[in-house]
């Protein structure tokens, strides 16, 4: 692909949140304070790449109301592209809670969501003039089962960056309460995941979605349909990789105390698409996957983690 044309590395669309993160740990219905931050999983891919400094564009819709400016000015200061952001001026914004946990176990979070601008996102505010401006579509398995609408939106613009060109990852990232039924996610997340040319589920996720039990099993699944390479993650174990030609484990990270795991395998789609941009080796990428990944679990927010080049740089030697 031609790629001297481009004026951006990597565009991705999905429903950004206000998060209010507890600040004491126990239940979140006991929280009496929180603070105020960002959540989305494509949102946070977003900053982490926009942080090792690919020009990156963010695809949604936010509420005209408090919470939708707060989110703008990050896309601004994090130096995001948002020509692409329509400010709605009838729906909000969501918002989560989430729970603090100081024992490395999983967050409890609570939604708000329903009615929201994003899940407002209809096809017809799709630019084909922006989606070829980029050389890269991350996509997960989130937005495309918010409502019918953002369905349909993740449909298309999967089909155009196909036809434009792009590459495509995709991470599944399951959120089972967002669809009718298992079958319905299970067929939806896979005819997702055959525009894609990188494909990056956890363990369980790729046993559920392809009914194989192996690594190998689970990245043949992909292969057979067409992916060119697939990253399954393994949590502390680190990750195996594989294409039509080498396949590999690479060793996880030691982290000595986990604070949040909340946003660990956006860091790490974060490492393994910006080194495959940049041209490293399917190996080395997934590494930098298991690095950024580790340093996201060490710290409270879902992006607070998410390095500069400069930390990414100091993080690997």
């Amino acid at each position: 692909m031609n790629t001297s044309n481009k004026t951006l590395d990597v565009i991705t669309v999905g429903e950004a949140m206000v998060l209010f993160a507890a600040q004491q740990a126990g239940p979140l219905d006991d929280a009496s304070s929180f603070a105020r931050t960002t959540a989305g999983a494509e949102l946070n891919v977003a900053i982490g790449l926009a942080r090792l400094g690919l020009r990156t564009g963010y695809l949604t819709r936010l509420g005209q109301d408090l919470f939708g400016r707060h989110i703008a000015a990050v896309l601004a200061r994090e130096g995001i592209d948002h020509q692409q952001v329509v400010m709605d001026p009838e729906h909000p914004t969501g918002f989560m809670l989430k729970s603090r946990s100081d024992d490395g176990s999983d967050p409890q979070i609570q939604y708000f969501r329903r009615g929201s601008a994003a899940s407002r996102m209809q096809v017809s505010e799709l630019s084909g003039a922006y989606c070829s401006s980029a050389r890269h579509l991350h996509l997960t398995g989130i937005f495309v089962a918010v409502t019918p609408s953002t369905r349909e939106v993740v449909f298309e613009l999967a089909a155009r960056s196909r036809a434009a060109g792009l590459s495509i990852s995709f991470d599944p990232n399951l959120r089972p309460t967002l669809w009718r039924s298992r079958d319905e996610m299970v067929d939806g997340l896979n005819r997702l995941s055959a525009f894609s040319d990188w494909v990056l589920p956890g363990l369980e996720e790729g046993r559920l979605l392809t009914g194989r039990d192996s690594v190998q099993g689970i990245a043949d699944f992909y292969l057979e349909r067409g992916a060119k390479g697939v990253v399954v993650k393994l949590g502390p174990e680190g990750a195996f990789y594989a294409t039509p030609t080498e396949r590999g484990h690479v060793a996880g990270v030691p982290v000595a105390r986990v604070v949040d795991t909340v946003g660990a395998g956006d860091g790490f789609a974060v490492g393994v698409i910006s080194g495959l941009l940049e041209g490293l080796t399917p190996a080395a990428a997934t590494a930098r996957g298991n690095a950024i990944g580790a340093r996201v679990v060490q710290f409270p927010g879902d992006a607070d983690g998410l390095p500069t080049r400069a930390e990414l740089d100091a993080l690997l030697t």
